[in-house]
C-alpha cells in the first residue's frame, strides 16, 4: 500500500502539472491588474472555525471534514475551504484597520471525504478570491468579471453564468416559515437527512442531491419572492450593473450554495451539462460569526482547478505545451564535460531549455534521448571536437548539419530558438 496514493488524492506531472501552471499563471496575472494580493493560510485550522463559519448543519461539516485531535487534545480539521481561514487570517493581522477593501486571492489544496468522481476528489485544489469591505453590488461584478477574464483566456467558452439571491437573516426567517409549511406538507417523501434540516437549517433541503428531495423541492418557494426591501434592491442592482456591462445571466433560484455562509448574492457558472465549475456569492455575516465584535460585508468565490482542467478536456481545449527543449548536448569522454555542461549553462542563463547527458550513456542512446524529449537541436562534444574546436550542430526536425565554432554554440542556438 505504501506505493500506492490514498483514494481520492493526485499525483501532479507531466502534461497535468503543465496545464495546471498555465492556470494558475493566468489567475495570477489577472489578480495583479485587478489588484488582488495572494494570502496563504494553514491546512489546518482549528475545528470550531468550520463549524461556526461554514456551519454546523451543512454536508461540509457534518459529513466531510477530516477531524482530529492533536496531541494537545485540540480539535483540528484540515481546511474543506479556502475562505474561513482567509476571513480568520483577516481579524487576526489586523487586516480591517488597513484601507479597505482588502482583495485577497489564494491557491490551496481543500480537504473532503466524499465520494470519488470525475472533477471531485478527497484532496483537490481551489483557487479562491475574497473580496473584503464592500456592500456595493459592483463587488460580485468585479469577481465575476474576473472569472469571465480567466475564462477567456482559457478558451472556455460552455460556462454560463447563473445567480440568486437568498437574501438576509431578516427576509429569510419569513421565507423559512413558508418553506418548512411547504416541507412539512411533503415530509414523507424528504430523505432523513433533510428531515433533521427542516427543523435546523430548511435552506439545505433546497441543496439536497438526493434524486426523491430534488423532485419535491422543486415546486418549493423561492428566496426570490420574499427578500426584503435592502436585499431586492441589492438584486436589481446587481442585474442593472450586469445588463450595463454586457455580462450575460441565468437567474436560477435552485441556486442556495451549500454553505451557510452566504447571504443575498449567489451564483455559479454551469458549463452545458449541468455542472458546476466555478461558485460563490456575498456572506456579509461571516466575519461577524467568527468574531462578533467585527461586522463586515464579503464577496468571493471558489473554483476547483481539477473541475476547470476537467472542463478544458470537455470542450478540447488544449494549452500551449510545455516549453521545448531547445538543444541536447551530447558528451562523449571524461575530457568534454566540463565544456559540455558550460555551453548548456551559458544558454539557460538566457533562459533557453537545455539538456546533456548524466548517465554515461552511449552516443547513439543520447540521439535516441535527444529525440524522445524534443529537443530542436543536437550536438555531441568529444575529444576530437575539443581539439578542433567546433562541433556539428543538428537540426532534429530535418537531419541537417552545420558546423559552429565551440565558442559560437551559444549564440547560433540562441539566434535559431529566438
Amino acid at each position: 500500500m505504501i506505493t500506492q496514493k490514498p483514494k481520492g488524492t493526485k499525483d501532479w506531472f507531466g502534461e497535468d502539472m503543465n496545464r495546471r501552471t498555465q492556470f494558475e499563471a493566468i489567475a495570477r496575472g489577472l489578480c495583479k491588474t485587478y489588484n488582488i494580493k495572494e494570502i496563504i493560510t494553514p491546512v489546518f485550522e482549528h475545528t470550531e472555525l468550520f463549524e461556526r463559519g461554514v456551519g454546523d448543519t451543512t454536508d461540509v461539516v457534518q459529513k466531510e471534514m477530516y477531524t482530529f485531535l492533536d496531541k494537545g487534545n485540540r480539535s483540528i480539521s484540515l481546511k474543506p475551504e479556502g475562505t474561513a481561514g482567509a476571513m480568520r487570517a483577516y481579524l487576526e493581522n489586523g487586516l480591517f484597520s488597513e484601507s479597505q477593501p482588502i482583495k485577497m486571492f489564494y491557491v490551496t489544496p481543500c480537504f473532503r471525504y466524499e465520494n470519488v468522481q470525475a472533477g471531485r476528489l478527497r484532496q483537490h485544489h481551489q483557487f479562491g478570491v475574497e473580496f473584503v469591505g464592500s456592500k456595493s453590488p459592483l463587488a460580485e461584478v468585479e469577481v465575476i468579471s474576473l472569472i469571465s477574464e480567466i475564462f477567456e483566456k482559457l478558451g472556455i467558452e460552455g460556462a454560463k453564468l447563473h445567480i440568486n439571491s437568498i437574501g438576509c437573516p431578516s427576509c429569510r426567517a419569513k421565507y423559512n416559515e413558508a418553506l418548512v409549511a411547504f416541507l412539512k406538507a411533503h415530509e414523507d417523501g424528504l430523505c432523513g437527512t433533510c428531515k433533521e434540516r427542516m427543523q435546523r437549517n430548511p435552506l439545505r433541503v433546497i441543496d439536497c442531491k438526493v434524486p426523491s428531495c430534488k423532485e419535491i423541492v422543486k415546486d418549493a418557494p423561492r428566496t426570490v419572492d420574499y427578500l426584503c426591501e435592502e436585499c431586492g434592491t441589492h438584486f436589481e442592482e446587481l442585474k442593472g450593473l450586469l445588463n450595463e456591462l454586457n455580462i450575460p445571466y441565468e437567474i436560477d433560484t435552485n441556486i442556495v450554495r451549500g454553505l451557510d455562509y452566504y447571504t443575498k448574492t449567489v451564483f455559479e457558472f454551469v458549463n452545458r451539462d449541468g455542472f458546476t465549475i466555478c461558485g460563490g456569492g456575498r456572506y456579509d455575516n461571516l466575519i461577524k460569526e467568527i468574531d462578533e465584535k467585527q461586522d463586515v460585508p464579503s464577496v468571493g468565490f471558489g473554483m476547483g482547478i481539477e473541475r476547470i482542467l476537467l472542463e478544458l478536456d470537455n470542450e478540447g481545449i488544449s494549452l500551449e505545451p510545455e516549453t521545448p527543449v531547445a538543444l541536447y548536448v551530447g558528451v562523449l569522454g571524461k575530457e568534454a564535460k566540463a565544456k559540455a555542461y558550460s555551453i548548456v549553462q551559458s544558454l539557460r542563463k538566457q533562459g533557453l531549455v537545455v539538456e546533456t547527458d548524466y548517465l554515461d550513456r552511449s552516443v547513439k542512446a543520447q540521439m535516441k534521448y535527444a529525440n524522445k524529449i524534443g529537443a530542436k537541436y543536437s550536438v555531441i562534444l568529444g575529444g576530437d571536437e575539443l581539439s578542433k574546436g567546433e562541433a556539428f550542430v543538428k537540426n532534429m526536425e530535418d537531419g541537417s548539419q552545420e558546423t559552429v565554432s565551440l565558442s559560437g554554440i551559444s549564440d547560433y542556438i540562441l539566434n535559431k530558438c529566438k
